[in-house]
């Protein structure tokens, strides 16, 4: 089983996450996190940090945010490996309360 993080970590991207990740399983994109399935060990220790409560345990996704599973496992491959807190995006405040953002990432996955 993985962690993965959902549509509330996009144009939020706080990174208070990566601080406390054992395995450095986070993969940084210019507007979110998402989490490598082969790297993560299931530990949950990210989850409580989140303070947009964009991470889930695999198998506790909400309805409706399963597609989020795939889109973590397609571009962790791609994307550096964040191991180090950094700010959050300037407006993130203001996106942390907006929900259904995928729509607005210029992505294919």
């Amino acid at each position: 089983m993985t962690h993965v993080v959902t549509d509330a970590c996009i144009r939020c991207k706080y990174t208070d996450c990566v601080d406390v990740c054992p395995v450095d399983c986070f993969k940084e994109g210019p507007e979110y996190l998402v989490i490598d399935p082969d790297e993560c060990i299931d530990c949950a220790v990210c989850i409580p940090e989140c303070p947009a409560n964009a991470i889930y345990a695999e198998d506790d996704l909400p309805q409706g945010l399963e597609i989020f599973l795939e889109f973590n496992k397609k571009l962790a491959p791609g994307l550096p490996t964040i191991t180090k807190r950094k700010p959050a995006l300037p407006d993130a405040e203001q996106w942390r309360v907006v929900s259904h953002k995928l729509s607005g990432l210029d992505i294919a996955f």
